[in-house]
């Protein structure tokens, strides 16, 4: 899971001592993320009060980041009000705070630390010893440093050297160890994927090696190394060898207990230079025209610092070490009323569990937000490429185990895209009129590599008052080398020897809705042909009618998602009705771009940990906390867990607090089940997954009938003619137009 390239990244632990404390710098937003400058002087708070306070010789940080003020008092800054039409609370200060994870690195135990600034320095609020088997993410460094220990074992030198890998051509992937009750819970362990790579540049998916080392991260040592097991043909279909193990073997038994498979050599690249080079007759393909997209007169939206305003949206954007992009008090200017819409929209968390279950591939299910973050595993995205026009970059910072910020500079891409047609009609009446409005969009995007995978994260902002959140993967598959001829029951076998497991990708988005206020509720809706009026009868006599019946969620719920009735949920304000529907004003949600069933059973060591992927829809209500309250759905430490953490949202519903009319969070999760196909070698096309939130009953009406609509100048005929079609009509000749 670790990024492919990390700028300027430390590699040694900070040892403690005591240090003058510098003056912070000034932010303009109450939710602006930590510079890179406070970083520095949060982590040298810390340092200087582990140095005089505590016996601890030596740490390393693990995270820094902004603690969030309380919703309502950051509300009240910004002069939105808590209900429909109201007026804003008054302002109460407002106490910046940071919060602080690190390693005690001889100890091995976490530490959790909350600072504030006053009178312009940082002070500890509280400092707590986390307990034993409560793990902070996997850092950057160490899943850089797992390669490195990997590589610097004697054990897997032999290995490697018995199958024709030479000591400089070991790779690997650092992995959190999913779930393995053989290590001690207080050891902070990771499993390494490993590889060969035959060329500077090699994409060393193509060779993996048939061993899975397990080391200790802040010992840096190799406990112990698993062979997985192999299948082999018979009448009754594929069969485990002799020497599988489940459950596995004891640690004391690391020697190899059937015959080692070579990896496989050949060069499967995707560099167009190395393709030149290993694939005979590869040449790029030709015949592609450029294709430009021009903003002669700059760009439609406006950036104060964090801040973005463009077609009645306003919103607030960041950069999350865990979430990555975080979009919070977003609001849409409703004809001069300022309506808020969202407090914060984020990825919560994700869950990527494999199918294959012979020892040890059942542990790879990693939770790439919470175990990894997103954010950390961030690219730096580059100009005409990742995101193409006339762009806007925002930098991200997070921190390093010495305590400096590690910066991404042009982390989050703000551009605007065209999207197609907006709304269109025409008379088709002779003499009839037309007209057609085009669609712009406004995007905010960050793309991040974890080892294998890239995910790339796009949120929409439509001029029809309607978000989307896209998810769209890419990448290439994670691998495991097969035997010659070995059968592959749970996989594909993209290329020779090349096996790519099934799995599935299962995504939680965290809504903090408040639409037109806080105070929301939820309704379920459920279309279903009209009960109780059989074809015939004086209500339904053509037998078509159906209708669409609300209800409205009393307390926290977790629903599920019903085909049958085409089950959808929206988010509403009792407080205010619109003025024809007599409904009250509200956001639908749409999920069918990524309604699918979770494959692993309930209690499976993977949904004992991610509880929060068995329903689409959960409703909680938000409790806020000295540490920002109900945020993360499979809890707030992950590596290492072994069961459901009290802090996750499967134990949040069960308390079935009330949530009509009520400050709400609702999580919605979404996935797809990958089986891998031959066409997704060596690199996969990307694919698409969204959500959607759409007024309903929110406007007046159709928000959007004042876009204006301009021919395009710049578009032309392609082949040097305007006829349409063989009759000779041309565009135009019936009256419709752009305007």
């Amino acid at each position: 899971m670790s990024p492919t390239a990390i700028p300027d990244v430390p590699s040694t632990a900070t040892t403690v001592q005591a240090a003058p404390i510098q003056k912070p710098t000034s932010y303009q937003h109450p939710l602006d993320p930590l510079t890179p400058d406070e970083i520095a002087e949060v982590t040298l708070t810390v340092r200087h009060h582990v140095a005089a306070e505590t016996e601890v010789k030596a740490i390393k940080f693990i995270t820094c980041y902004l603690l969030p003020a309380p919703k309502k008092v950051v509300l009240a800054h910004l002069g939105i009000p808590l209900t429909p039409g109201g007026k804003p609370e008054p302002k109460t200060p407002i106490v910046r705070k940071a919060e602080v994870d690190f390693l005690d690195v001889v100890g091995g135990r976490a530490y959790n630390v909350i600072l504030s600034l006053n009178a312009g320095e940082w002070k500890i609020e509280t400092f707590e010893l986390l307990p034993e088997d409560h793990h902070p993410q996997i850092s950057v460094e160490e899943l850089i440093e797992a390669e490195e220990i990997v590589k610097a074992s004697k054990k897997v030198q032999e290995l490697a050297k018995a199958v024709g890998v030479e000591p400089h051509q070991i790779y690997c992937d650092g992995w959190s160890i999913g779930y393995d009750e053989r290590f001690p819970i207080g050891r902070r362990v990771q499993q390494a994927l490993v590889f060969a790579r035959f060329s500077e540049h090699d994409n060393l998916y193509a060779h993996p090696l048939d061993f899975i080392p397990v080391i200790d991260a802040n010992t840096r040592e190799v406990l112990h190394i698993d062979f997985p097991a192999r299948y082999h043909k018979s009448a009754n279909g594929p069969q485990l060898s002799a020497d599988s193990t489940f459950p596995p073997a004891s640690l004391e038994d690391a020697a190899p207990n059937r015959d080692r498979i070579p990896p496989p050599r050949k060069a499967f690249d995707f560099l167009p230079d190395l393709m030149a080079e290993t694939e005979e007759g590869f040449k790029p393909r030709e015949g592609l025209k450029p294709l430009h997209v021009v903003q002669p007169e700059g760009v439609s939206f406006k950036v104060n610092g964090h801040e973005l305003e463009w077609q009645n949206w306003k919103m607030h954007i960041a950069f999350s070490h865990r979430e990555g992009t975080v979009l919070s008090t977003v609001t849409y200017n409703d004809n001069g009323e300022v309506r808020p819409i969202l407090y914060r929209l984020s990825l919560a968390e994700m869950v990527v569990p494999y199918g294959a279950p012979e020892h040890p591939h059942p542990r790879k299910f990693a939770f790439d937000t919470g175990e990894y973050g997103m954010g950390t595993m961030a690219n730096e995205l580059s100009l005409g490429c990742d995101c193409l026009g006339t762009i806007h970059y925002l930098p991200g910072a997070y921190v390093g185990h010495n305590g400096k910020a590690i910066i991404i500079k042009n982390v989050i891409c703000i551009h605007e895209e065209d999207s197609g047609v907006l709304w269109k009609h025409t008379d088709y009446r002779p003499g009839g009129r037309g007209h057609t409005a085009r669609r712009r969009r406004l995007v905010v995007s960050m793309v991040c590599t974890l080892a294998n995978y890239e995910y790339i994260w796009n949120y929409h902002f439509y001029q029809d008052g309607s978000i989307e959140a896209e998810i769209r993967l890419t990448g290439i598959l994670q691998t495991y080398v097969a035997a010659d001829d070995e059968p592959n029951p749970y996989g594909t076998t993209v290329a020779p020897q090349i096996n790519a497991q099934n799995h599935q990708h299962i995504f939680s988005f965290r809504l903090d809705p408040m639409i037109d206020g806080l105070f929301n509720s939820i309704v379920e809706t459920d279309v279903v042909p009209l009960p109780d009026a059989p074809t015939g009868s004086a209500s339904n006599y053509a037998g078509n009618a159906f209708v669409a019946r609300d209800t409205t969620l009393e307390t926290e719920s977790a629903r599920p998602y019903d085909w049958e009735k085409e089950r959808r949920w929206k988010i509403v304000n009792p407080a205010r009705q619109h003025y024809s529907s007599g409904k009250s004003v509200g956001y639908g949600i749409g999920l069918k771009g990524g309604i699918m069933p979770v494959m692993a059973r309930d209690d499976s060591w993977a949904l004992r940990r991610a509880g929060f992927v068995k329903y689409p829809f959960w409703v909680v209500k938000d409790v806020e906390g000295p540490k920002g309250g109900r945020m993360w759905p499979a809890g707030k430490y992950v590596p290492q867990t072994r069961d459901t953490p009290d802090d996750s949202l499967p134990i949040w519903v069960k308390e079935g607090k009330k949530v009509t009319e009520e400050d709400l969070l609702v999580y919605l999760t979404i996935g797809t089940t990958h089986i891998p196909r031959p066409e997704d070698w060596p690199v996969m096309p990307v694919e698409h997954l969204n959500i959607t939130l759409k007024p309903q009953s929110f406007f007046t009406k159709n928000p959007s009938m004042d876009v204006p609509s301009q021919t395009d100048p710049r578009s032309v005929a392609a082949f040097g003619t305007e006829s349409n079609g063989a009759n000779g009509t041309t565009n135009g000749s019936n009256g419709t137009s752009c305007h």
